[in-house]
């Protein structure tokens, strides 16, 4: 099992026996701070309408649509059961305002999903494409 923490300005990394410590330098890592944002939507349609605008504005680097996934959930009380389409997209935690903003434009629920995760790590091929193709800090 790995754990990652942050303690006194070190990025600590537990894996199994061994402990490995790296300097941690707070400004750079939340300008580059890449994420990895969940949207369900009513149907492949509106997956794809959100996905393209938010790819043109340059807020997000790619998006996949998973369709369809069961969604049980508390609506108004009650547990509701809908099939949806959920969009998996990848960023940078400085954008998400504006992604979620405009996904709350575009949606057609009264709440939609919009969640952040943080990406703890990536292949340094990968990372290097998303800071290319996203919007410039």
């Amino acid at each position: 099992m790995k754990s990652i923490s942050v303690i006194n300005n070190e990025i600590v990394t537990v894996t199994g026996l061994f402990t490995f410590k790296t300097k941690h330098n707070k400004a750079k890592s939340l300008k580059n701070d890449y994420i990895v944002i969940l949207v369900t939507a009513k149907d492949k349609q509106e997956a794809e309408a959100i996905s393209q605008k938010l790819l043109n504005e340059h807020l997000i680097a790619c998006a996949n649509i998973v369709s369809p996934v069961t969604s049980f959930f508390y609506w108004m009380g009650k547990v509701e059961t809908a099939d949806e389409c959920l969009i998996v997209m990848k960023s940078r935690s400085d954008l998400f305002g504006e992604i979620a903003g405009l996904v709350k434009g575009l949606h057609s629920y009264e709440v939609p999903e919009v969640l952040a995760l943080p990406i703890v790590e990536g292949s340094k091929a990968y990372l290097d494409w998303l800071s290319v193709v996203l919007k410039p800090v």
